[in-house]
């Protein structure tokens, strides 16, 4: 009994032994003693099948990772858990079961190589990776190679190019932005407001719709967070008439959040649609016209920040390869000119992909399965000089980029911030949204409190070493917003606000304040001398001036505006009105605004105006106060040139006797010599 008591032992060691390292199918024989779990198990792993062969591959993976726990060391079954991770957004988790599977049987599928590579690949193993990619490439038939080779010596290259970009990180750290806006469906493609106060994102989270068995995901919808504090909060989905029973998702956004661009499915090969904000209600959507959308694939766009040129991403024919970025601009006539693309530059013989136009009007930011890519699409940066040429493209490095998809980037107006949608290890669970802190230049590193609490706080992601590998543009750019209300009632104003070019008394960009809510938010890239005007039915206009040199960096600027009625002795300051030193001449970059006053005189044939001149303290009361007559005379000299009959007309000098600020100081007499209109009559 003894000697048999150790020969049963052997043989159940040996078993074990077996089930460890060899490959077990499912077979009834090989589970005598289980067979109720072995039925459920095989009843699982044949669901799993069924909807395998129909491509369902998230309904295939949860019937097979229930099959999985009873047996998990078939290797075929392995393998397709592994095909069901790479079909699904993710993907990296697939290297467990592609692995397993390879160590129980070598052969289990023609193309297990490739399939561990890609493992790899996606996982930041890129010397195992190229290895496996290698060693497909050995066993390639005649038939395959001309069509796999080079898509293999293109992954082998990009797993070169993720080796250097991850020994020389950028000088940005990345976090995922967290279970307020990411569910553990799919929520990407965020765009933001130019001040980092709106986010507005696609999401496939539970809408009450049905479930796909495909990706286990709901219809695409679009959901809106504010920025409270430094804190995003909780989403709320934009409703109807956006949101419909398909699926919906972000585009683009114009810098202010009132113009939303979306890709709508309700016309079945799917539209960009443009929807305009009314208050607190978004309009029913618009299909962009042709040339932007045609029978083609049009599936990104975003506006430039003057509103005058829309990038767009399409696949129609005559590209550089797969889908390209295109511009058009606005016509005279306001409609949209030809569809241009962007040229070899920018486009590749690849795949591009969510394009976003930086406020600044120069600074591209897209996505690019081309250039130097560490694998999938990486986000890369293009400028465009004064001539109208763009830049190589710049990989924007890691841990911007990942070995994955790395889409929908944009960016706050200042720089600091970044959004991009992506699947990484630390994720929800499928495409999250992540945000990225750009540090800017590197500093001499000394030993502080500071540098101690600086390294604490990165330290979630002391992985991604902060070393410089891209250059990070200075932004030259001022954002100037504010609230335009009626100065009685302080009550929020619908106006108009039109940015003139004063050098060329042009205007150059128009928009609308939120009807609800009166604010505006606008850009203005460095290097021009701005009239902001804003205007509005029954109310005098109102002018701000902002002459901004080309070396002016990025600033924010609050201006919250009365608006006057028009009525009898209300001041309005022309702010954009200037002379030559010390003389009455009027400089050309006056004209844009006396043409408004022009129009405003003309618009009320009944208003008559006192033109005032004022000066500050500097020099003798006398000297002043000819200079600020003869100013106020050249003022109306220019009106009644222009048609506007004198008898409306008046003008006088006031020197230094009306002050709106502290003579002082710099800024104080500045503001002090100016030239105002008061009304005496609308009558």
């Amino acid at each position: 009994m003894k000697r048999i008591y150790i020969i049963v032992t052997v043989l159940v060691c040996s078993l074990s032994a077996f089930s460890q390292n060899q490959d077990i199918p499912f077979d009834k024989n090989y589970f005598q003693n289980q067979k109720d779990a072995f039925k459920q198990a095989n009843s699982d792993l044949k669901a799993g099948e069924a909807a395998f062969g129909k491509e369902f591959y998230y309904e295939a993976l949860q019937y097979y990772l229930e099959a999985q726990k009873f047996n998990p060391n078939y290797s075929l079954l392995n393998y397709r858990i592994g095909v069901c991770y790479m079909n699904l957004p993710m993907k990296f988790k697939s290297l467990d079961y592609f692995e397993k599977a390879y160590q129980l049987r070598r052969d289990v599928a023609d193309d297990i190589h490739l399939m561990l590579a890609r493992s790899y690949h996606l996982n930041g193993q890129y010397d195992k990776a190229i290895g496996e990619y290698k060693a497909h490439l050995a066993v390639l038939t005649p038939m395959e190679a001309p069509e796999m080779k080079p898509q293999l010596e293109k992954y082998i290259a990009e797993c070169e190019c993720g080796k250097q970009l991850m020994e020389n990180p950028a000088r940005a750290f990345i976090d995922n932005a967290g279970s307020v806006l990411n569910s553990r469906y799919n929520d990407h493609s965020p765009l933001i407001s130019a001040d980092e106060s709106m986010m507005i994102f696609t999401s496939n989270r539970n809408n009450g719709r049905t479930e796909s068995p495909e990706d286990g995901q709901y219809d695409e919808d679009i959901y809106v967070s504010y920025n409270e504090k430094k804190n995003w909060q909780v989403p709320d989905a934009i409703g109807e008439p956006i949101n419909t029973q398909f699926d919906d998702a972000t585009v683009g956004l114009f810098p202010d959040g009132q113009q939303l661009l979306i890709y709508n499915g309700r016309k079945g090969g799917g539209d960009i649609e443009q929807c305009s904000l009314k208050g607190l209600k978004w309009e029913y959507p618009k299909a962009m016209p042709k040339p932007i959308n045609t029978e083609y694939r049009e599936t990104s766009a975003c506006f430039s920040p003057d509103g005058r040129r829309i990038y767009f991403v399409s696949d129609r024919p005559g590209g550089f390869g797969g889908s390209d970025i295109y511009v058009c601009t606005r016509t005279a006539k306001d409609k949209w000119g030809e569809a241009v693309n962007l040229g070899p530059i920018i486009n590749s013989q690849y795949d591009e992909e969510a394009v976003f136009m930086h406020p600044d009007g120069r600074t591209l930011y897209f996505s690019s399965k081309g250039h130097n890519t560490m694998g999938g699409y990486d986000i890369f940066m293009s400028r465009m000089d004064d001539k109208g040429n763009w830049s190589e493209p710049v990989n924007m490095g890691y841990p911007i980029n990942s070995p994955g998809n790395d889409l929908c980037f944009v960016i706050s107006a200042n720089g600091r911030h970044g959004y991009c949608s992506s699947v990484r290890p630390e994720g929800s669970g499928g495409l999250d949204i992540y945000r990225m802190t750009f540090l800017g230049p590197e500093k001499p590193y000394t030993l502080s409190g500071e540098d101690n609490l600086i390294s604490a706080r990165s330290q979630p992601v002391s992985d991604m070493v902060m070393e410089a590998s891209v250059e990070l543009v200075t932004i030259r750019l001022t954002i100037v917003k504010g609230v335009v209300r009626d100065a009685i009632s302080n009550e929020p104003v619908s106006a108009t606000i039109d940015i003139v070019d004063n050098e060329k008394n042009e205007v150059i960009f128009t928009s609308q304040t939120n009807s609800a809510t009166g604010k505006f938010l606008v850009s203005l890239p460095s290097g021009k001398n701005y009239g902001l005007m804003v205007k509005a039915d029954n109310y005098l206009f109102h002018s701000e001036n902002f002459d901004i040199p080309a070396a002016t960096e990025y600033q924010e600027i609050e201006k919250d505006i009365a608006l006057n009625n028009i009525k009898k002795d209300v001041k309005i300051i022309l702010k954009n009105v200037f002379f030559e030193t010390g003389s009455a001449k009027l400089k050309p970059t006056s004209y844009a605004e006396l043409g408004r006053l022009t129009k405003l005189m003309s618009d009320i044939p009944a208003l008559k105006i006192e033109i005032s001149g004022h000066t500050d303290n500097q020099g003798s009361k006398a000297t002043n106060q000819r200079l600020s007559e003869a100013r106020a005379k050249s003022v109306v000299d220019f009106l009644i040139s222009e048609g506007v009959d004198a008898s409306r007309l008046e003008y006088k000098g006031y020197a230094f006797d009306q002050p709106v600020a502290d003579n002082s100081t710099k800024e104080g007499r500045a503001m002090n010599r100016r030239v105002e209109f008061k009304v005496l009559s609308t009558e």
